[in-house]
């Protein structure tokens, strides 16, 4: 064995004992035993280094020593795990019985330990309280805040919908007419012919079924950009850029009514399904209610700061909604005239709107961003994102759950409405002789059944789609 070297300015050890001198010396075997075990004892017994307990004498081969080492140990041991050999009360009432009885009767464990397997509100507060004390329980009981955040969000993710199944769109029919943009469409209520403006400041109204022209109405000086057909009254309604809304008598095919009083031109027109009221917005900021028998503006509805691209009309609270090129939408109380709710979502333009016919929720689509949007009403709760990476310049829903967004360059999505997940893209084919910028849509309506997808776009033609 080769000799050990000591450092000469360490001194003697700790313990008083001192070492042959020397550095050739070797250190005493029984002396180094005999503090290794003083140590062990300070460390495991958790004694006094010097009491009369004795210590295994190495040398002599004593075992009395190691024996006391041994039970000191143990009762560390006892000390350290005593309150974990047996589960708490409030544990031990909620688990019961455990293992297979006997043939005797039950099991002992279950008859000595858990008189009582009853499970009831006691028991579980005592279990919360544990937990809770223990720090594996929330203020509510369900587990820690991070444990709960995990179960509550795996739950959400099992509770989301699944899309429905819906058909594909297919274009069905191609109908030229107009020499401008088409920048608008309705449906009359009777499913049996609909109606388009355009650029060309003409209306048009067309055969549904066979696409046939049927008559062109004239009167506006600038472009029409709204149109709304009554339930109610054998009227139709037609605002344009020329700041003029027109109300034409359908079995005359004259103008009857005009309601001025904008300051700029007139982007869209909404009537009220129960009452004899209709509302336009425009690039005047606001958006005017009128009264439909006597011209008279009942309501200006002022807030927006730009633009009001869009504006739809519901027979409940909030019973009027715009949307506008400032980026927000507001609901509005249309007994007080006054703004109920600023939705503020959207980070750029908000262009269109569509109310759902069915349920009590609406959809929006703006210029950029995650921008489609749907809202359930009254409040304008947030309930789904769709994202289209396009300019949306019309938005149209049916019955079924079919959300269609048209986009300024000529994408078409097909969103389930319920879910917001994309189901059909397709693109917009111009017409032969137009310009590839020429595809973008400007206006879609479904008609009364929501079987058939009518859209007008830059390229002046009217599309109808019908599900493959």
């Amino acid at each position: 064995m080769a000799p050990v070297a000591t450092d000469a300015k360490s001194g003697p050890p700790p313990n008083g004992d001192s070492f042959a001198s020397g550095t050739e010396a070797l250190p005493d075997l029984a002396q180094l035993i005999s503090r290794a075990s003083k140590r062990s004892r300070l460390l495991f017994a958790g004694g006094d280094a010097s009491s009369s307990s004795p210590l295994p004498d190495f040398a002599t081969g004593s075992g009395s020593g190691l024996e006391a080492a041994e039970r000191a140990r143990s009762s560390v041991m006892e000390d350290a795990f005593k309150d974990a050999k047996h589960l708490p009360a409030a544990l031990l009432e909620q688990q019961g019985a455990v293992g297979p009885s006997r043939p005797g009767g039950g099991n002992k464990r279950g008859r000595e330990e858990a008189p009582s397997t009853s499970s009831g509100p006691a028991a579980s507060a005592g279990v919360v309280a544990l937990r809770r004390s223990e720090g594996f329980a929330s203020a509510s009981g369900g587990g820690s805040s991070l444990n709960t955040a995990l179960i509550r969000k795996k739950e959400a993710e099992e509770r989301k919908l699944k899309p429905q199944l819906h058909a594909q769109w297919k274009l069905s029919r191609v109908i030229s007419g107009h020499l401008g943009w088409v920048r608008c469409a309705a449906v009359e209520p009777g499913n049996k012919w609909f109606v388009t403006g355009a650029g060309d400041r003409m209306i048009k109204v067309w055969d549904l079924a066979s696409g046939e022209l049927k008559v062109s109405l004239t009167g506006h000086i600038s472009t029409v950009r709204g149109l709304a057909i009554s339930s109610r009254h054998p009227y139709m309604f037609s605002a344009g850029e020329d700041k003029v809304v027109k109300c034409w008598d359908l079995e005359t095919n004259k103008v009857i009514r005009q309601y001025t009083g904008h300051l700029s031109g007139i982007y869209s027109l909404s009537l009220h399904p129960t009452i004899d009221v209709l509302v336009s917005a425009g690039r005047d900021a606001v958006a005017r209610v009128w009264d439909m028998r006597t011209k008279a503006q009942i309501h200006v509805l002022g807030g927006h700061r730009g633009t009001i691209a869009n504006v739809q009309c519901q027979d409940s609270d909030p019973q009027v909604v715009t949307g506008s090129m400032d980026a927000t939408i507001k609901l509005w109380d249309l007994a007080a005239g006054k703004s109920m709710t600023t939705l503020t979502h959207h980070k750029k333009s908000v262009r269109a709107l569509a109310l759902h016919p069915t349920e009590f929720s609406f959809a929006s689509g703006s210029a950029g961003g995650r921008n489609v949007k749907t809202w359930k009403f009254p409040e304008g709760t947030l309930i789904n994102n769709a994202t289209t990476d396009n300019i949306v310049n019309t938005l149209s829903v049916n019955a079924d759950g079919v959300l269609f967004a048209g986009s300024d360059n000529g994408a078409l999505r097909f969103f389930d409405y319920a879910t917001g997940t994309p189901f059909q893209t397709t693109e917009d084919v111009p017409q032969p002789g137009s310009l590839d910028a020429e595809a973008g849509v400007f206006c879609s309506t479904f008609d009364q059944t929501g079987t058939r997808l009518i859209t007008g776009g830059a390229d002046k033609t009217i599309k109808v789609y019908k599900e493959a």
